[in-house]
Parts: structure tokens; sequence; C-alpha cells
């Protein structure tokens, strides 16, 4: 249907382009310079590419998960803007007149979150982060990863019902490597999403303008995490630190010692062998993580603030850098995104 829709567009625009060549043409009298044909690749409408429209839903998903866009009003929600002045928690005393046909019966559910409109205020239909921090992980660890929350979106959607054949869609579409569904988006997300959405919000001439930034630990995908620039604040790293890569370091830490015992314990060759392997792969990721602590701690000590104004390229850098001026590179292609020193 989205194809179909597609070509429709992008057929009546060509037409409509070549009509008003054929007018101009006639009116200043150049039908033997130019011809009013014009060539697919000029025109403005983009037909429909499974791959690039499927990365393009996971980029909005994305986004409802931040709050940029939501589910219950078309276009940008937040940009800029504190977070309190477009969604509310039902912990946090709400006012305002409830949008339900009857605001009599409206009742804040406690835990609930909803979002501020020009009528009143109403129940979101998915609640974004409260502390804008998106974890990436390369195996599923954690109840609020991404690829968990990219299901619970799609619940939403599309229904709980076809949630597993949408999964199985979306990765035949995406094409990475993975033995499940679930393990291709999941390869999706830590390998390729940061690239992609890097080369979307780009400018000519000018480099890498990304709004989600990554906070990356190095080549051993030890800790990936996305938050939002738009709701950055000077607690931001600090959150990333203690409430996400503190806590991946202990599943780590239980997960080698898991290993160790399957090693000690088992008498299947090839269960100790796949032990041994992912002891050695998880032993990795937490000198990582270790090192990467070392790092992010002292911008998080320092509680850096930055200014909207200023653009990606200066606060990329500005957010990595101490108040003695010395930098520390905690964020995802540093050096291609931010300013020059």
């Amino acid at each position: 249907m989205w194809e179909s829709n597609a070509q429709e567009q992008f057929d009546l625009l060509k037409t409509n382009e070549e009509e008003l060549n054929r007018i101009f043409i006639e009116i200043y009298g150049l039908q033997d310079e130019l011809t009013p044909e014009v060539a697919d690749r000029d025109v403005t409408v983009r037909k429909a590419d499974l791959q690039r429209d499927i990365k393009s839903l996971l980029s909005y998903a994305v986004g409802c998960i931040f709050g940029r866009y939501s589910l219950d009003e078309p276009g940008l929600i937040l940009a800029g803007q504190p977070f309190s002045e477009r969604f509310v928690y039902a912990s946090v005393p709400v006012t305002g007149t409830g949008v339900t046909g009857d605001s009599a019966s409206f009742a804040y559910m406690e835990g609930d979150c909803y979002l501020r409109v020009d009528e009143g205020v109403k129940r979101c239909t998915f609640a974004p982060s409260k502390d804008n921090v998106i974890l990436i992980t390369d195996e599923e660890y954690l109840e609020n990863d991404i690829v968990r929350l990219f299901c619970a979106w799609l619940k939403k959607v599309y229904g709980a019902d076809t949630l597993e054949q949408n999964l199985d869609f979306i990765a035949r579409a995406l094409g990475n490597k993975g033995n499940s569904s679930r393990e291709i988006i999941r390869n999706y997300f830590l390998n390729n999403f940061f690239k992609d959405h890097c080369s979307t919000y780009s400018v000519t001439g000018s480099g890498k303008r990304p709004i989600y930034w990554m906070y990356d630990s190095g080549k051993q995908n030890g800790f990936k995490a996305l938050i939002y620039l738009h709701r950055y604040d000077t607690d931001t790293t600090g959150r990333v630190r203690v409430n996400y890569l503190h806590r991946m370091e202990k599943i780590y830490e239980n997960e080698i010692r898991r290993m160790e015992e399957t090693i000690q314990n088992s008498k299947n060759n090839r269960e100790v062998a796949t032990a041994t392997k992912r002891k050695e792969k998880l032993q990795k990721q937490l000198k990582e993580c270790r090192e990467y602590d070392e790092k992010i701690a002292h911008l998080a000590l320092a509680r850096i603030e930055i200014d909207l104004d200023d653009g990606v390229k200066v606060n990329y850098r500005k957010v990595q850098t101490d108040k003695n001026g010395k930098f520390y590179e905690i964020l995802a292609d540093s050096r291609n995104i931010m300013s020059k020193k």
C-alpha cells in the first residue's frame, strides 16, 4: 500500500513539474532550447524503498521513546523545551483539562504519562523515557534496552497479536546477521543505527549533525547508550554512568561468574567451549567498561552545561571536555562530528 501510494505521489509530482516546464517554455519561446521532460532523479518525492523506509520507521520509534515525536500528536513534540512542558507523569500534579470527551470523568492513573496539548492533557499511548537514556546491548540483559522498548512500541502501534510477524518483516528488510528477528534488529541498533542517523542528519560540505548522541565505550561493545540532544542536562552523563554503565559492569561480573561455574561443573565439552568463549568476550567487555568508567567519571562530576544555539559540533566537543580543558572521548565517532579544537 505504501509502495503504491509513494509511486502515485511520485508520478503526480513529475507530471505537474513537466506541465509547468511546458507552460514556461511556451511563455518564453524556448521550444528550440529546452524540453519539458524531468528525469526521475530530479523529482523531489521519493519512491518507496523497503529497507530505507523500515530504517526510517525504527528512527521514528526511537524519536517516540525520547519524546521527540508522539503517537498522539503529529509533528515535533519536544525540541529544546523542558520535558515537563510537554510531558508529565501522574506522580507529578497535573493541571489542565483532560481530553477524553468528558473531562469530569478523567482520572490521572499513577505512573501513567500525559501529553500537554492546546486542548488540555491527554494520556500518552506510548510513554517516553523518563531519564532520556536508551541502552543498547549485544545480548538481552535488561527489560528496558532498545529492543525491548522497540517491541513495546510496535505493540502499541500495530497490536500485540502481530508483533512476531512484524518483527520478522522488519528483520528481513534490514538484512543484518542474526539467528532470530530480535537478534537481527539488535545487531542493527548495535552496529548500524547511529551511522544511518548521522547520515540522515548531515549537512553537505560541513559534516554530521546527529540529534541522538551515543555514549560508546569502544570496539568490544561493552557499553552503548543513546540520548536525545534536546533533552540533555547537566546530570545526563552522570545518569548514564551511575544508572546504566555501573549496572552493565555488575551484569558482566555476574555473567562471568556464571560462565566459570559452567566451565567447572559441566561434563559437556561443547557447553564448556561455548562458556569459555563467552567468558573471554565478557571479560573484554568488562575491562572496556571499567576503562570507560574512569573517563566518563571526570565529565559526570563536571556537570557540563551546553547551549543548543551553539550547534551540534561545538556541543559534541564541549560535553567531552572537563573544566580543565582535558578531552575525554566518550561519544561515538567524535573525530568526525565535533568541531575543531
